[in-house]
């Protein structure tokens, strides 16, 4: 039986629904009264606990083989954030202790491209490239490297786990709005759209949950491997989705000046206001880094394929298209 924590997240429940298709029996973890609708119509065991409370996981575990550990908190936000120190670190330590008493076959924890240090324009970012915790990016990639860091060290010391970086993650099933997603859903409501200049690697994240059960099936213990796409500039995206709507919606281009300046005073809105961050010095510097990334280690060993970008945002677009329309009825 496969363990899936964080299963109601964008990677999680693709995966739960992916598992549950190849006919495999899932056990997924998930936090008490949290909202289920990602995954309610799948027949699979639900048990909860919290990677926090290392007490409240071990039941969880009777007769599991295979753990995919997904669970954690993503930020956009500059700074430090102790809540994504605890969940993303924390909480990865209790899940491979709990694992480690009751001897699972394999541990797939998922981490992420950020995980690695942010290197110049012109070079390759790849599994050689180093992790790096002392990052003065943001807590989430601090959080993503010094958690990497343990799980590798455990894997040197003999525990059986393998470790995937997905980059930028899009495609359908994002019932809680990645950023990426929200912008898609912008993209359809026809809503002005402001666009700052830059690019990334993004990835299917059905390619993401195949490129995981490849891990667990093909991966060698102690191993990472880079699950990546396409790097696309950000208004390539935007137009992919105009084509694909045969739509125009108005669009806003922001000068990387500008917003970093505006980026500031966003991000004392967003404490004063405490909501989520969209628009942050961090989101920005991110499209401004060198995201020229090699996934070859994951197609060659592993026989890893993501499909095109424009499959991506056509499935994406398709499935937002579906999910407002049922919630209109």
């Amino acid at each position: 039986m496969n363990l899936v924590t964080g299963p109601t997240g964008h990677i999680g429940n693709v995966l739960v629904r992916e598992l549950v298709r190849r006919g495999e029996k899932v056990r997924a973890l998930v936090l008490p009264g949290e909202d289920l609708t990602p995954i309610g119509d799948l027949d699979i065991e639900i048990v909860y606990g919290n990677v926090l409370d290392k007490a409240s996981l071990s039941n969880a575990f009777n007769g599991i083989s295979n753990v995919f550990h997904l669970a954690g908190i993503i930020s956009i936000a500059a700074g430090t954030d102790k809540l994504v120190h605890e969940v993303n670190v924390e909480g990865t330590r209790n899940m491979v202790e709990t694992a480690m008493e009751h001897g699972v076959k394999k541990f797939i924890y998922t981490s992420s491209i950020h995980a690695f240090k942010r290197i110049p324009h012109g070079l390759v970012v790849d599994e050689t490239t180093p992790i790096e915790p002392e990052s003065t990016m943001g807590a989430y990639d601090r959080s993503k490297a010094e958690a990497t860091l343990y799980v590798l060290e455990k894997a040197k010391q003999g525990f059986p786990a393998v470790i995937a970086c997905p980059t930028g993650v899009v495609g359908p099933y994002d019932f809680k709005k990645s950023e990426i997603g929200e912008l898609v859903n912008d993209w359809i409501m026809k809503k002005v759209n402001y666009m700052i200049e830059g690019s990334f690697d993004f990835v299917d994240v059905r390619d993401v949950v195949e490129g995981l059960i490849l891990a667990r099936d093909k991966g060698e213990v102690g191993q990472i491997y880079i699950l990546s796409g396409e790097l696309v500039h950000v208004s390539d995206l935007w137009n992919f989705g105009q084509e694909l709507l045969s739509i125009k919606t108005k669009i806003v281009t922001i000068p990387t000046k500008l917003a970093n300046f505006a980026a500031y005073f966003a991000e004392l809105y967003y404490k004063i206001s405490k909501s989520k961050p969209k628009f942050t010095r961090y989101s920005l510097a991110t499209l401004q880094s060198n995201a020229v990334i090699d996934n070859t280690k994951a197609r060659t060993s592993l026989g890893y394929k993501p499909r095109s970008l424009r499959e991506s945002i056509h499935d994406t677009v398709k499935w937002w298209k579906e999910r407002n329309s049922n919630k209109k009825k």
